[in-house]
């Protein structure tokens, strides 16, 4: 399993920059719109020290991270769901992904254009998050329209014509579905139409190299605005995230530290990517490699034994299981048996994050 979040904004707000940081690569960050026509796919691993601390332990031939996919997603300008810029393209690019990563301009820059004259965080958030519901209304009236007709004949279908109603009421507000959508059945329906505003959404604001702290009134209005929302924040300078992608690892490393920097921005932004859709990892180690998994949270053994082989899965006999922890401090597996920390789990046994495993099965 590999998240993908799509990278959306208004034009000229940082997001080519960004993706340029994620993936360094070379997509145009062009000062105009649209400079990324079509959505630019980029494949990236999701950062975790505790591989190459396990890979040494076992001295692993190789380490395979987990990975997120980030798709860079053309600009947005008002009037996107009636096709106004690339609006239809836009919004089918944003049906495909799991998670929204809305990159918000909170500096000011002459020499940078903003397509709305001046940069507002508010207002340019406005603008997409009623973009994305309009688009969701037009798909909810098409379905209500239809059940409607259909609960005619099939009184069953009652609760599914309220329910969408109160979609589209709220919706017609501006509202996103994922605070609209309450119950059960309205939750399903927002699934079952692939309703935009119903992915969990996580909010980057973009500063610039002066506001490193993130202490600006800018990024405060965002975070009040996401706490309404059910949504995340994360704060990062696309542009220096693009100075340090395009630095070796140590010197990127030694810049970061002089700026202060603990934790980069695009490390910020895919473990970010990852709490939003409630994923976790587990581990495997061995002399072949070091290897990280993908699961969401909840799991239980079985299910993420079937994420290495479904034969595994179908096979499952139980999961040995040792804790990150205790081989970073002991350093071997046998020590970690031998201090009664290795734990033998059958199939009720839900996972736990940093769990390094060997399972046992039989086919």
């Amino acid at each position: 399993m590999s998240l993908s979040c799509g990278i959306v904004g208004l034009p000229n707000v940082g997001k080519s920059t960004l993706f340029n940081a994620i993936t360094r690569s070379s997509v145009a960050a062009a000062n105009y719109p649209f400079s990324t026509i079509d959505p630019n796919v980029g494949i990236v691993p999701v950062p975790d020290p505790r591989l190459a601390v396990l890979s040494d332990i076992f001295a692993s031939k190789q380490i395979v991270p987990a990975t997120a996919t980030f798709v860079d997603i053309a600009g947005l300008v008002r009037g996107a769901s009636k096709g106004e810029g690339l609006g239809n393209a836009f919004l089918s690019h944003i049906r495909e992904v799991d998670a929204i990563a809305m990159v918000v301009r909170c500096f000011e820059d002459a020499n940078v254009v903003h397509v709305e004259e001046r940069p507002d965080p508010m207002r340019d958030i406005d603008i997409i998050i009623v973009e994305l519901a309009l688009a969701d209304l037009g798909t909810v009236e098409k379905r209500l329209e239809k059940s409607r007709a259909r609960a005619k004949a099939d009184p069953k279908l009652a609760a599914e014509v309220d329910a969408l109603e109160r979609l589209r009421v709220g919706l017609d507000a501006g509202k996103p579905a994922r605070i609209v959508a309450r119950d059960e059945l309205e939750v399903s329906l927002s699934k079952e139409l692939s309703l935009l505003t119903a992915k969990p959404l996580l909010y980057v604001a973009n500063l610039d190299e002066a506001s490193l702290s993130g202490q600006t009134p800018q990024v405060a209005a965002v975070r009040a605005r996401a706490a309404l929302e059910q949504a995340q924040v994360i704060v990062v300078c696309a542009k220096l995230e693009a100075e340090l992608a395009a630095l070796p690892p140590d010197e990127a490393a030694a810049y970061a530290k002089e700026l202060g920097v603990e934790q980069s921005g695009l490390d910020q932004l895919i473990l970010g990517a990852y709490r939003l859709l409630n994923l976790m990892t587990f581990l495997t180690a061995g002399e072949k490699e070091t290897r990280a998994w993908t699961i969401e949270r909840g799991a239980k053994a079985p299910q993420a034994a079937g994420k290495i082989h479904s034969d595994i899965e179908r096979g499952f006999i139980r999961a040995e299981i040792a804790s990150f922890d205790d081989l970073a401090r002991l350093r071997s597996l046998n020590a970690v048996r031998e201090a009664g920390l290795l734990r033998s789990e059958g199939r009720d046994y839900v996972m736990q994050e940093g769990d390094v495993v060997n399972f046992r099965f039989n086919v």
